[in-house]
């Protein structure tokens, strides 16, 4: 089975835990006005790839990821776009080396209809951007209905996940939405970690070189005090959410 791959990486250190190799898959149906990465949207693009292509990448790295209690997370664009031939890759990986995997993904997807692919995902990373149904479409072009049902199926199907947050001044940081993803997250049984990530201008030369406009022209980073003032928003919801 082919993949579409953009890109990969072996020695990642932010997406899961311990050491990984990330693999970067082609194709999103979203199209989030921060995103570093628009060079993945287009499903058709990218490099075919074979699972045992992938293996053959990871084989030299093997005794890092084992000895950091890493493994391999797939990312994107949107992974689950691609749900049988990650699935078949992390099946193999599991087979052969008994590797920890994950998906780094929007949920953008029914995941009833890949629950497949979900049976050999060790962990869920998923991306809440905005619980606000309006600004989630304003933000990403797509509503967020799917997302959110995606979160309550990976919680009542006992599936590991760690909830991220990207924090954009002006657009993602309102104290009602931040009160909002509090509450959504005292309902969700199976999350490990939550993190903020604070919003950054990394990508803006990819749209650039797209001859893309830029939609976040001039919004700055997050300052410490508005990552931790977020932190503190969101827990207290939660808290008050779980009394």
């Amino acid at each position: 089975m082919n993949g579409r791959m953009h890109s990969i990486e072996t020695f990642g250190t932010v997406d899961g835990p311990g050491i990984r190799f990330i693999l970067f898959l082609q194709g999103c149906a979203l199209q989030c006005q921060y995103c570093h990465n628009p060079d993945t949207w287009e499903t058709n693009e990218g490099k075919l790839i074979t699972v045992d292509e992938i293996v053959k990448e990871i084989k030299p790295y093997l005794s890092y990821y084992r000895s950091s209690g890493g493994g391999i997370t797939v990312s994107g664009g949107e992974p689950t776009l691609q749900a049988p031939f990650v699935a078949e890759l992390f099946t193999e990986l599991k087979k052969q080396f008994n590797l920890h995997t994950a998906l780094d993904s929007s949920g953008f997807n029914d995941y009833d209809k890949i629950s497949y692919l979900l049976d050999v995902t060790d962990l869920i990373l998923l991306d809440l951007k905005i619980i606000n149904r309006e600004k989630h479409i304003a933000l990403t072009s797509q509503p967020n209905d799917r997302i959110l049902n995606s979160a309550r199926w990976l919680s009542d199907h006992g599936k590991p996940m760690w909830i991220r947050h990207v924090l954009v001044p002006g657009i993602t940081d309102a104290e009602e939405d931040l009160r909002e993803l509090g509450q959504m997250l005292a309902t969700l049984k199976t999350v490990e970690k939550f993190e903020i990530l604070p919003y950054h201008q990394m990508g803006v030369y990819k749209w650039e070189a797209l001859g893309k406009q830029y939609p976040l022209e001039g919004v700055p980073s997050p300052t410490a005090e508005e990552v931790a003032r977020a932190y503190d928003i969101i827990e207290q919801a939660r808290q008050e959410a779980l009394q």
